[in-house]
């Protein structure tokens, strides 16, 4: 497990959704969804966990079960811009860290939220931390909805794709070294405030790579191999059945 280290957590959590409205509050064994990412949330040992939302009855629902809720403008186009006016609201020191954790990952692994802000704490160069895991299958080297990420010696990014990257000139195949990103981030709150103001660049806009405005600006973002492979998101109804499943073998 990694070093514990001081840091916050803000789980942006959104009622509308094109291929799932009202995700956040789906339940799950009578649970709703964010409650169930708010408590790993609050086992990870962070300083304090925000709900934020912009949406009355996401933080009706949140606030009734005893969360801290942020209410945010409904105008963001990421979470990111979501954490950033979280941030503003809350007065954070600019080098606090501040974990983003996804209202729709009930079973992220807590040692992946400690992991994060521990890398973060450690490697001064960055602004940004995330983290990744090997890519063994060869469908998800081609698909385009799994990003690949490759990054120096230091562990620093130096692109996110959704193309195979690093690209074998003579053959593709699963040997090619190539790593998934994963969607799990630790911000400096000085970083968060520059991100505000942070105009959208082409790369981002080919890709939908919200990170590569982060790189395009100069920003370093942090990557390393997830010390444990996390569960399974929650995307669509159908995926809330699956891992409602799991949630119930866990607890067998």
């Amino acid at each position: 497990m990694p070093q514990q280290v001081d840091f916050s957590i803000v789980i942006p959590a959104r009622y509308n959704s094109s291929r799932f409205p009202g995700k956040p509050l789906a339940e799950i064994d009578g649970v709703p969804m964010v409650m169930l990412v708010h408590q790993r949330a609050l086992e990870s040992q962070a300083r304090e966990v925000i709900i934020a939302t912009d949406d009355e009855r996401i933080a009706d629902v949140c606030r009734r079960a005893g969360a801290r809720v942020c209410m945010t403008s409904p105008d963001h186009l990421t979470g990111t811009d979501r954490i950033a006016e979280v941030s503003r609201q809350v007065g954070w020191a600019e080098q606090q860290v501040v974990v983003n954790v996804q209202g729709d990952e009930p079973l992220i692994p807590v040692s992946a939220i400690r992991q994060v802000a521990a890398n973060l704490h450690s490697c001064s160069q960055a602004s940004v931390a995330t983290l990744c895991t090997p890519i063994t299958d060869a469908q998800e080297l081609r698909d385009p909805n799994v990003v690949k990420v490759v990054f120096d010696k230091a562990g620093l990014a130096l692109y996110f794709s959704r193309s195979l990257i690093p690209h074998d000139r003579d053959s593709i195949s699963v040997q090619t070294p190539a790593f998934r990103h994963l969607g799990l981030y630790a911000y400096r709150v000085g970083f968060l405030s520059r991100y505000a103001e942070m105009a959208e660049c082409e790369i981002e806009q080919l890709e939908k790579l919200e990170q590569l405005r982060a790189l395009w600006h100069g920003e370093r973002i942090h990557v390393s191999e997830a010390v444990e492979l996390p569960g399974m998101g929650v995307d669509t109804p159908a995926d809330l059945d699956q891992v409602a499943n799991i949630i119930k073998q866990m607890k067998q």
